[in-house]
């Protein structure tokens, strides 16, 4: 069994960089998805007839490619929630316990914890150590 990696705040933070790179590929290989989706759906439907399409391959690659940027971002310990809003979580421990350190594409760092069963919406503002808001 794979032992679970757990992050500082500061470790998680240092991770935001590589992260927002998988996603900018990601959201490059997204934009050939959505364009050849007609093409290979009209490919699909036809595929028992012996149909095909050019941009097939293309299709394909852009799929592996996601698989391997999520796969990749997993390997570094982080949890990917939602591919189209770059929503990752990071485990932490907080007062003996499991929490999720969260961030989202676009933010500058972490200032975001939730309880593992609370998700986006249960989202809390970390607090410094004088006790404010991050």
């Amino acid at each position: 069994m794979e032992e679970r990696r757990f992050f500082t705040i500061a470790e998680a933070s240092s991770v935001i960089p590589v992260l927002e790179e998988h996603f900018e590929k990601i959201r490059k290989e997204q934009v050939v998805i959505v364009s050849d989706r007609d093409e290979i759906k009209k490919a699909s439907s036809k595929a028992d007839l012996g149909g095909g399409s050019t941009c097939g391959s293309r299709y394909i690659q852009a799929l592996e490619q996601i698989s391997h940027h999520i796969d990749q971002i997993h390997e570094d310990g982080v949890v990917v929630k939602d591919l189209e809003t770059g929503l990752c979580d990071f485990p932490h421990m907080m007062d003996g316990r499991l929490v999720y350190l969260c961030w989202k594409l676009g933010e500058p760092d972490i200032r975001w914890w939730h309880e593992t069963d609370a998700g986006f919406a249960g989202r809390q503002p970390l607090r410094n150590e004088q006790g404010e808001d991050r």
